[in-house]
Parts: C-alpha cells; sequence; structure tokens
C-alpha cells in the first residue's frame, strides 16, 4: 500500500502580492494572493517557496522604501495566507540589507530553510534542514541553498553580517544528512540549470546554475529550482525530478507523489499551474489601504522630457538606438562623473510620456540597482561592445535576435547601450570581430584609463561582461537608480533628450 503527498511550490514572485500589473496599470491573473486562493491545503500537502520575493514590484519597493508605514509586512501576510510551510532565500532578497531580511523572516509563519547562509548577528530565525513528519507517517527532509553568486552580485554592506557559503558544498552535506533520517529528501535551491532542459546543451560555464550537477552528483529526490525563471513543469536528471516555476506570480508548481509504506518506490508527477483570478477577502482587504497608497504614489509626476518616446521594440531598439537607454546614461554620467556610461533596459518595450510619473519610471527602469563606476581601458570597452554585437543573428540578409538571449530565458537586459563613445558593429561578420569603430563621442581615440558607469549587477561581471569582474573599483555608490532618475527629472525637467544615437549596427 502507497502513501501519498503534494507540494506546491513557487518561486521568483519578486512582490507580486496582489494581482496587478503596474506597469500598465490593470488587474491580470497573478499574484500571490490569487494563488492563495488556488490552492487547497490537505495534511499531507507541503508549500514552499523559492525566494526572490522582496524586489520586484512599486508595492514592494514603497513599503521598504517608506519605514513610516507600519503595517503589515505585504509578502509576508500573502504568503502567511498562502499556508506556506517553508521558504528559503533568494538573491534579489539581500538587496536592501540585514533589517530587511530581519523583519521579513520575523513576519513569517513559515520556517526559512537555507543552508549555505550564516547570520554572523544571530538575528536570523535560519535553519539549515528540517524533517517534516506527513499525517501519514512520511518523513520529508528538506533543506535549502541559495547560489553563491551572491557574493558577486551584492554590495558589500548588505552582506556585512551574512555569509554566503559554497553552494556545493553545502548542498553535498545536507544531502549526507538528511538521506539517513528521511523517506523523501528534497533541496529548494534558489539557483538553475546550467545545462537546456530540453537538448543539453551547456548554457554557462560559470557555478551561478548548478541544478543538474547537484542532481547528478548528489541523492536528492526533489530539486525545486529558481532565478532562472524559466518554464519548467517537471525533467528528470537520473533519478532527482526538477521543476521551476516562472517569474512574477502568474504559475506555480503542482506535485504530486507517492511511495510504498515499507519505504520503497517513489513516484512522482509534476505540472505547472496558472494562477487563477479570485482571492479570498483576507488579507486582501487589510492590504487594499496600502496598495491604494502605492498607486496614488505611483501616478505622481515628477516631471517631463522634452517629447514623449513610444515603447521601443527591443531589436529596433538594439539596431537604431534607445531614447529611455539614453536618459539612464545621461542620468549616470551626471551621477559620477565618469567618462563613460552603460545601461540596459528590461525585457518588456517601454516608453515614456511627455510628463513623467513614477509609474513610468519604475517600468522603465524595474531594478534594485545601484551604480559603480570601473577603471576600463579601450579594450576592455571593446570587450563589452563585441558581447553586445552577439545580440544579432543575420538570417537570409536580415537581423534578428541570437537565440542566446532568448533561450532558455529571456535576456534582452544583457544587451547594453553606452554613452560617451561612438560605435560600430558590423553583424555580417563573425562574433568576436564585429566592432568596426570605435572612438570618444567627440571623435578622438579612445586611449588611456577611463572610468566607466555601470550598474552593480553588469560590474560583477554578469551576463557574459566577464572582463569588468577584474576591474578597479573607483567608485561605488549605494543609493538606487530609480531614486536617482527621479532626482534627475525633478532638477532638469524638461529633460533634453539626445537628437541623435551614440552608434550604427550595419548589416
Amino acid at each position: 500500500m502507497a502513501v501519498g503527498f503534494e507540494i506546491y511550490f513557487s518561486s521568483d514572485t519578486h512582490g507580486h502580492v496582489f494581482p496587478v500589473d503596474y506597469a500598465m496599470n490593470r488587474t491580470e491573473a497573478s499574484g500571490i494572493l490569487n494563488m492563495a486562493a488556488d490552492i487547497v491545503k490537505g495534511p499531507d500537502t507541503l508549500i514552499i517557496d523559492g525566494g526572490d520575493s522582496l524586489q520586484g514590484t512599486p508595492l514592494i519597493q514603497y513599503y521598504l522604501s517608506h519605514p513610516e508605514e507600519k503595517g503589515p509586512h505585504p509578502v509576508a501576510e500573502a504568503f502567511n495566507a498562502l499556508g506556506l510551510d517553508y521558504f528559503t532565500l533568494g538573491n534579489h532578497d539581500f538587496n536592501f540589507g540585514y533589517e530587511a531580511i530581519r523583519d521579513y523572516i520575523r513576519a513569517m509563519r513559515a520556517r526559512c530553510i537555507c543552508a549555505n547562509v550564516e547570520d554572523l548577528r544571530g538575528e536570523l530565525a535560519i535553519s539549515p534542514y528540517t524533517i517534516h513528519l506527513l499525517s501519514n507517517g512520511l518523513r520529508i527532509g528538506i533543506t535549502g541553498i541559495v547560489t553563491d553568486h551572491v557574493n558577486i552580485w551584492e554590495q558589500p554592506q548588505n552582506l556585512r553580517y551574512l555569509q554566503v557559503l559554497d553552494a556545493y558544498e553545502q548542498a553535498a552535506e545536507m544531502s549526507r544528512i538528511l538521506r539517513p533520517i528521511c523517506d523523501v529528501s528534497i533541496l529548494i535551491y534558489h539557483g538553475g540549470l546550467e545545462n537546456d532542459p530540453i537538448t543539453g546543451k551547456r548554457l554557462s560555464d560559470s557555478r551561478e546554475n548548478i541544478a543538474c550537477e547537484l542532481a547528478r552528483k548528489l541523492d536528492y529526490d526533489i530539486i525545486l529550482t529558481g532565478h532562472q525563471h524559466m518554464s519548467i513543469g517537471g525533467i528528470y536528471e537520473g533519478r532527482t525530478l526538477m521543476v521551476q516555476p516562472p517569474a512574477n506570480a502568474g504559475m506555480y508548481v503542482h506535485i504530486s507523489g507517492s511511495m510504498e509504506n515499507d519505504g520503497g518506490r517513489l513516484s512522482l508527477n509534476s505540472e505547472l499551474r496558472r494562477v487563477g483570478g479570485q482571492h479570498r477577502d483576507e488579507p486582501y482587504d487589510s492590504l487594499l489601504p496600502l496598495e491604494e497608497k502605492v498607486q496614488h504614489w505611483l501616478d505622481l509626476p515628477v516631471g517631463s522630457i522634452d517629447r514623449p518616446v513610444e515603447p521601443e521594440g527591443k531589436l529596433d531598439a538594439a539596431i537604431h538606438g534607445s531614447c529611455v537607454a539614453d536618459l539612464f546614461n545621461m542620468v549616470q554620467l551626471e551621477e559620477t562623473g565618469a567618462d563613460i556610461s552603460c545601461t540596459s533596459l528590461g525585457n518588456e518595450p517601454i516608453g515614456l510620456g511627455a510628463t513623467v510619473s513614477m509609474r513610468d519610471i519604475s517600468a522603465a527602469y524595474p531594478f534594485a540597482n545601484t551604480l559603480v563606476v570601473l577603471e576600463v581601458d579601450r579594450d576592455v570597452i571593446r570587450q563589452l561592445l563585441e558581447r553586445c554585437a552577439s545580440y544579432f543573428v543575420l538570417r537570409d540578409g536580415k537581423p534578428e535576435i541570437s537565440e542566446g538571449f532568448l533561450k532558455p530565458k529571456v535576456e534582452h537586459y544583457n544587451y547594453d547601450f553606452f554613452a560617451g563613445i561612438k560605435y560600430e558593429f558590423d553583424i555580417r561578420r563573425p562574433v568576436g570581430e564585429r566592432v568596426t569603430m570605435l572612438t570618444r563621442d567627440d571623435g578622438t581615440p579612445l586611449e588611456g584609463k577611463l572610468r566607466l558607469c555601470t550598474s552593480n549587477y553588469r560590474a560583477s561581471g554578469t551576463g557574459g561582461y566577464e572582463v569588468l569582474s577584474a576591474c578597479p573599483v573607483l567608485y561605488r555608490g549605494s543609493r538606487e537608480m530609480p531614486d536617482i532618475i527621479t532626482e534627475y527629472i525633478r532638477a532638469k525637467s524638461p529633460v533634453k533628450l539626445p537628437k541623435e544615437h551614440p552608434f550604427r549596427v550595419i548589416f
């Protein structure tokens, strides 16, 4: 006779509590509150989350940046309504420092499981693992791991009281501990797959995502992955089931399992499910006053630009230039006094009205990035531009977006736009040989030591820009770019956008 269990798994909800698309200012079938209405929790049900909950929407941005708001923690309240049992931390959960993590964990009824995070202050209720005994007698062993690239990406002050240990080593240690004392072992891994789930092709040589290696080498029955925002209803690496929901609380994973009661064969079935369009009255009604404040805040005018910008298609902007990216680079150069600036855009086409609101800025710059100035030279800049030029592929003489920026995860944000230089890409040439012109913006040679302003994310070398990780850091800011953009537009309205873009793409 077999005994059964089920698991509901969410990850990378990124602050999506309410069923709202903030950029478009409309409702949608998404959000943790709607997810809570979908899930019926039985005695042998576990509900688990994979992290990246504290960054991504104006709601959580407003809550964390307005400490005078004494109301309940919106993300924690939503997860409490969901009946969440266990969760781990994601890399973006570190973006706001120790106190934000502490307050979040304290507000959660669920237990935080993260074996490779050490709390040097001793105020965080984090466990390396747990054994959950179901009513049917099954012992479910659970541990959690966050990608150790947090050490590369995060601002040092946010890790002052935290130590993020090697992901593989800690996962291996937890597997050794759990296997003898549980019937089913689960690893919540806030990291992704290093190999394409369909073709098996290697996606990256970095250690940011190592789920396949964890499955091959360690003895876990289930690995609940995240971070990459891929839609994986269920694949096997050896005998280990791996799943991953996409971002922003629009879908979740359901796993049903059974095991012979003598500890025999384990059977697993899994699927992705869409979040429905309904929510319960509570805590929706209790959190609604905060949401209404956020909506009012978003609609406040900040200033103006000299002309409206229609939403810019990703390929068109990469070929012909982006007014929105030009604005961001203007802001970065003004803020830091650097010689050169580079910035990226989110995955969705974004424009700006002549009157700019907080909603416009939140939609146009959806990242909690800060600014870093690095010492570079012409060779470094050329390498960065060659990475950008690999965004294109020619098919029948027409430029298209390379699959490397689309699969397994859409990464338009890894194409950068520059200011302070002039450059050309000839995409008829092989990848790595496409930069055919590179000068200062006045046409003079690009020589000597140069100061490059970029985001803290890009400065880590992420996204194929590894050369930046070895460059000396000249300046590291602490203010987030949405705030800097807001101040710039307020001070300089109407902001005059450049009439021409600093590069050309030849095809």
